[in-house]
């Protein structure tokens, strides 16, 4: 503790970052536990004739946030797969990402560095039906790429190495980056995929749509059953209540530890008035007693005890005012009853 009792500015530092490192893990598994709420009160409708029903009878048309499990199939025409024969789809992404080592100065170790140098979606409308064929209902899916979670099968990777020269080896070793390569991906949301959607769910005319909710919810398109995808979403919760609950334990501990050190100074503060007010009183005792009996003051009495002999000295202030019995008796650190320096060491005194 630094004077005053303030803590210390590690100690200040360390109490500042703990808190706001466990508010900001708070704020993460509120949100979390947030979603996952939603999640669970989400209404579960059936994709078959009683939904257009449903709809007709909800407040608006409209239900603010639904379940939905279906089947994908292409409104219009479907995407061809650039590289695989014969594999259609309604979404398609075409990535292209370089793949380097960056050396790094500061652990001088050649570090994996990814980067995405092109990223092209394709999308085509489409319709979630039922995997019965005949029920004759269909949601259409809107906005399929504002979906926290879109479901992407990876249909073709390829890794395209970098051919290096000799001079080309040497440049890179200068200039902190060594190429390995480009991988090419493909990634499409194929027709027949069964599709877990979860949304606002709206009649609109006489199309049924699946839309990104109003309330801030998020929008799911997932290849996962709605159970798998609420168990998910529940563990993550878990995994941040968890990171909470540790990052609090450790806030708590540094207050602790930084009000401990506060209450040990206070207290030893208070200590030492009480000595000093002690002393005061002595040494006023002492006065009323010579002017009373007129006797001559004891000019080598111990200040602290006012009865035996002063007998030591106390280094480095160099002060005669102790006895070697109430120098034993001073609390740790030893501090001399003068001036409150720290006493290094003890010279005993001799009078002849």
């Amino acid at each position: 503790m630094e004077g005053g009792g303030r803590p210390s500015v590690v100690q200040a530092v360390l109490l500042v970052a703990s808190t706001t490192l466990t508010a900001l893990v708070y704020f993460v598994y509120q949100g979390k536990a947030r979603v996952a709420r939603g999640l669970e009160g989400a209404r579960r409708v059936q994709l078959d004739g009683d939904l257009r029903a449903v709809l007709l009878e909800a407040p608006g048309r409209c239900v603010p946030y639904a379940v939905i499990e279906g089947v994908v199939r292409s409104v219009k025409e479907t995407l061809s797969s650039q590289f695989v024969e014969n594999c259609k789809g309604v979404v398609q992404r075409l990535t292209l990402q370089e793949h380097k080592m960056v050396w790094n100065r500061t652990t001088h170790l050649w570090n994996d560095y990814e980067k995405i140098i092109h990223q092209r979606t394709n999308t085509t409308p489409f319709d979630l039906v039922p995997q019965e064929e005949g029920a004759g209902v269909t949601v259409r899916v809107m906005k399929p790429l504002d979906a926290t979670k879109l479901s992407l099968e990876t249909v073709y990777e390829k890794f395209h190495p970098s051919v290096q020269s000799f001079t080309d080896v040497i440049g890179h070793y200068i200039s902190g980056e060594r190429p390995k390569g480009i991988q090419e991906t493909e990634q499409m949301l194929k027709v027949g995929t069964a599709l877990t959607g979860v949304g606002e769910l709206v009649l609109d005319s006489t199309t049924i749509k699946l839309q990104p909710p109003k309330q801030g919810m998020p929008y799911y398109l997932s290849t996962m059953d709605f159970d798998s995808l609420l168990q998910k979403q529940e563990s993550n919760v878990r995994f941040w209540k968890i990171l909470t609950v540790l990052f609090g334990f450790a806030t708590c501990a540094v207050l602790f530890f930084v009000l401990r050190k506060q209450y040990r100074h206070q207290r030893e503060r208070r200590h030492l008035k009480q000595m000093q007010d002690e002393f005061r009183q002595a040494q006023e005792r002492l006065m009323r007693e010579r002017n009373a009996e007129g006797g001559e003051t004891l000019r080598n009495a111990c200040v602290v005890c006012l009865s035996n002999t002063k007998s030591c000295v106390f280094l480095e202030c160099g002060h005669i005012c102790s006895c070697t019995g109430c120098y034993q008796a001073l609390p740790e650190p030893k501090k001399c009853p003068m001036c409150r320096q720290a006493i290094s060491r003890l010279v005993p005194l001799y009078n002849s």
